[in-house]
């Protein structure tokens, strides 16, 4: 099918590739020159493991090119994705301004039917907005008769392992009473349902909602495992045992109850926000996910609590190793990091920051620029050097093994603080590192180990 896609962020260039790699002709559209003129060298914009040979391979086949010209995608694409931002409003509202100027685009361009599909995640009602939308501008050139078909299709995607969920979807959620938009869903989607359907058709509001609640589930579990880590840790008990023990209840689960330092990204947070707004506006507040999001503003602060702890003449003058600066592995974004809520805390406290990221140097890079309180270290064992703590804010693989005793004679202060529990505070202990993790139960320094000698 010829699909072309508006927005060549993370959720419409992991579509767009995705699409080409089964045999669709997709055609990308961003108003950024720059941005086009890189993907059209099949050099990735975003980070995520697998798409820079993904794009290669299919602009290779002809299969995905990129223009900056409006006008080309409404003539290519029978189907036509919008996949851009909606960022929230200073009231937590999504601002839906990209998508309703992306829409007006299409309508002043198109001459005959054409298929919206919205890929960008949207309040309930958006796709009644968007109709309306393309209907008035039709009517402006006199083209009522020409039809806008508009999909609700929200994404689903994990960073870090968004080509896979895009390749080999859990389920396929679809908004739409047309008959017509339904049976080019289902061509469109038919490589990726081979061994099962995972089509699921339904309304659009039904839709639009689905996306807001499958995240606000997921942050629910994380807010819920993070309190109560805070109180283990008051109550002497440890919160691993107890995630095994809850977590093994198959009503339960192990997905999404490991404690931390909270959840960040560009769609958790940005996601309850508006929920929480179209709650409000319907006369419906909804209290449950009021209090998923003020445990979530806590828990951001728990980092920099356990290091002044630690602390306490001050963090003045200190030098901080952080591992970890995106808010999850596997990418480089750092939008509502833990790492950023820690280190601006530390620079307000006169403290300095040795940092490490497998990915996301450069981004912190570009938001904080070039200070005398930030080193970026090629390493994570650089950051070490006449270091007095380690925090440790994001799990990526590369951080799990580790030498403790090189951790005990770099450290000055010999602090570990673990945002995400990556150690066995025993062995910690033993090798004289005092460690505090999340809901862990506190080892004093210098405590063998079951096994261990001291």
């Amino acid at each position: 099918m010829d699909v072309s896609v508006f927005g060549t962020g993370y959720v419409g260039l992991i579509q767009a590739a995705a699409m080409a790699d089964v045999g669709h002709r997709v055609l990308c559209i961003d108003i950024d020159p720059n941005k086009i003129r890189q993907l059209q060298q099949a050099v990735p914009t975003i980070s995520e493991p697998g798409l820079s040979n993904l794009l290669e391979d299919n602009i290779k086949a002809g299969r995905l090119s990129f223009s900056s010209q409006a006008s080309d995608a409404v003539n290519h694409g029978e189907l036509i994705f919008i996949a851009v931002g909606t960022p929230a409003d200073e009231d937590g509202s999504a601002d839906l301004s990209h998508v309703l100027a992306v829409t007006r685009q299409i309508a002043d361009f198109m001459d005959s039917d054409r298929t919206l599909i919205i890929k960008s995640t949207v309040p309930v009602g958006t796709a009644d907005k968007v109709t309306e939308c393309a209907r008035q501008a039709l009517a402006r050139r006199g083209l009522k008769q020409l039809n806008v078909r508009v999909v609700s299709n929200p994404e689903f995607l994990k960073e870090g392992s968004a080509l896979a969920d895009c390749m080999r979807p859990d389920r396929i959620i679809v908004g739409t009473a047309d008959p017509v938009a339904r049976d080019q869903m289902t061509e469109l989607y038919a490589p990726f349902c081979r061994n099962h359907e995972k089509l699921m058709f339904m309304d659009n509001r039904s839709a639009e909602l689905t996306k807001y609640a499958a995240n606000a589930m997921l942050a629910t579990r994380i807010s819920f495992m993070n309190e109560l880590a805070n109180l283990t840790e008051r109550l002497g008990a440890d919160i691993e045992a107890v995630r095994k023990g809850i977590g093994s209840d198959p009503r339960i689960g192990y997905h999404f109850i490991y404690p931390g330092c909270g959840f960040g990204g560009s769609c958790f947070p940005k996601d309850l926000r508006a929920l929480l707004h179209t709650a409000e506006q319907s006369g419906m507040p909804l209290r449950l996910l009021r209090s998923v999001t003020d445990v979530n503003d806590s828990q951001r602060h728990i980092l920099f609590e356990k290091l002044a702890k630690q602390f306490p003449d001050g963090l003045a003058g200190k030098s901080i190793a952080i591992w970890g600066l995106a808010f999850k592995p596997n990418t480089d974004d750092m939008r509502e990091a833990p790492s950023r809520y820690l280190m601006e805390a530390l620079w307000r406290e006169g403290a300095r920051v040795q940092a490490y990221d497998p990915e996301a140097m450069s981004e912190c890079r570009r938001l904080y620029g070039y200070r005398k309180d930030l080193n970026l270290c090629a390493t994570r064992d650089d950051t070490l050097e006449d270091a007095d703590a380690l925090v440790i804010c994001t799990e990526w693989k590369n951080f799990r093994v580790v030498d403790f005793d090189l951790l005990a004679s770099k450290l000055r202060a010999r602090v570990i603080i673990d945002g995400r529990n990556l150690y066995n505070p025993e062995h910690l202990a033993a090798a004289g590192l005092l460690y505090r993790g999340i809901g862990l139960r506190h080892t004093v320094p210098g405590t063998p180990a079951p096994g261990l000698q001291a």
